[in-house]
């Protein structure tokens, strides 16, 4: 039964024409480096403990920028659904 009990072949492959530093099978974003939330694996309050410190540490334009963007999106929402406005006044 000696069909029965399979190893796994294991493969020494070097790329013939690398010549890099580093490993070439590893996959890295070239902006990762600057990333504070990529890297380590943490926990969940971590990840939103880093996102949250970008956030008030990033340009108040992106931020401005970002509001304008959803207000107009639920903007575009509310009228799609065709929501009433004058339930407000």
């Amino acid at each position: 039964m000696g069909f029965l009990k399979r190893t796994n072949k294991k493969f020494d492959y070097q790329p013939r024409f690398y010549k890099g530093e580093g490993s070439p099978f590893k996959i890295e974003h070239k902006l990762d480096q600057f990333r504070t939330t990529t890297g380590k694996n943490k926990g969940i309050k971590g990840k939103f403990s880093d996102a949250f410190d970008d956030l008030k540490n990033s340009d108040r334009s992106v931020n401005k920028t970002l509001f304008y963007i959803i207000a107009i999106l639920v903007l575009i929402f509310l009228y799609i659904i065709d929501f009433d406005l004058s339930i407000f006044q």
